[in-house]
C-alpha cells in the first residue's frame, strides 16, 4: 500500500481569512516502508506573513519571493499524491489550505479526501492516548523519536518526524531483544526499533500486596460503579458463564 506522509506550513492560522500555504513536505511509504522518494516545495503566496507563523516555521517574505506560485506546482503536487493514503496530523488544517489552493484554480477540482484516502494521526492518537498532550512533539517523546533538529517547524523535516511516530503508533515495538550485554546495543538499529535489554543481574522487583483496607475500598467502588450503571458492567456474572 502506498501511503504518503504529508506536512505544510502557511501564512497563517485560518484559511477563512485568506492564509495560504507556503511550503508542502511529503514523504512516500510502500508496504510501511520508507522509499526515499519525496516530493517538497516552497510557494510563494503572493501575500505577507504574519509575523506569528515566522515565529513558528522561520519562513520569511523574503525567502519566497523567487519560489513558484501554487497555480505553477499544483498539477506536479497532484500527481505525486493521486490514490495513495494520506497520513497527517490534525488532518482537516492541512486539507482546507490545500482544498482552498486547488479550487481557487479549479473551482469544481474533487477535494484531496475524494482523490485519496486520509488518516488523521492526531485523531488516532487521541483514541490511544486520551487526556494526554498529542502534539507532534509530545509524540516523538513518547515514541522515542529524535526530534533534535526541529527548532523550527518545517514540511518535509515535519512530514520525516510523522512518518516514523505513525509506524511506531501502528505497528508497535519492531525489535524486542533480551540480552545480558550492552555491547553493540545501537548497531543496525534505526529509529522504528524498539530494543529492550533486560540486565540478567538485575534485583527482582517487588510485589506489594493490597492490604484489607484497600481491597474494601476497591470493592466498594466497583460496587458505586455497578450501581450507577445498572449493573451492566462486565465484572457482573454472565448468566450461564463463569464471572469474569
Amino acid at each position: 500500500m502506498r501511503q504518503i506522509v504529508l506536512d505544510t506550513e502557511t501564512t497563517g492560522l485560518e484559511v477563512s481569512q485568506g492564509h495560504r500555504i507556503i511550503e508542502i513536505g511529503c514523504v512516500e511509504l510502500d508496504t510501511r516502508r520508507l522509499t526515499g522518494h519525496h516530493y517538497h516545495q516552497y510557494i510563494n503566496p503572493n501575500r505577507e506573513i504574519d509575523q506569528g507563523a515566522i515565529e513558528v516555521h522561520g519562513i520569511t517574505n523574503e525567502f519566497l519571493k523567487d519560489k513558484p506560485s501554487f497555480e505553477r506546482i499544483f498539477r506536479e503536487f497532484l500527481e505525486f499524491v493521486e490514490g495513495s493514503e494520506l497520513v497527517i496530523h490534525n488532518a482537516p488544517f492541512d486539507l482546507g489550505f490545500l482544498n482552498s489552493e486547488i479550487q481557487r484554480l479549479e473551482p469544481d477540482a474533487p477535494r484531496l479526501e475524494d482523490r485519496c484516502k486520509v488518516v488523521d494521526t492526531l485523531v488516532m492518537a487521541r483514541g490511544k492516548h486520551p487526556g494526554q498532550r498529542n502534539s507532534l512533539d509530545a509524540l516523538c517523546q513518547r515514541y522515542g523519536v529524535d526530534n533534535s533538529q526541529r527548532d523550527l517547524h518545517g514540511a518535509l523535516l515535519d512530514s520525516e518526524i510523522l512518518a516514523d511516530v505513525y509506524l511506531l503508533m501502528t505497528g508497535g515495538q519492531t525489535a524486542l531483544q533480551l540480552s545480558d550485554n550492552d555491547s553493540g546495543a545501537e548497531s543496525g538499529s534505526s529509529r522504528s526499533e524498539r530494543i529492550i535489554r533486560l540486565d540478567a543481574g538485575r534485583a527482582a522487583l517487588p510485589v506489594i500486596a493490597a492490604s484489607t483496607e484497600e481491597l474494601a475500598a476497591h470493592e466498594a467502588q466497583l460496587e458505586a460503579i455497578s450501581s450507577a450503571s445498572g449493573g451492566k458492567v462486565l465484572w457482573k456474572e454472565i448468566p450461564g458463564q463463569e464471572p469474569l
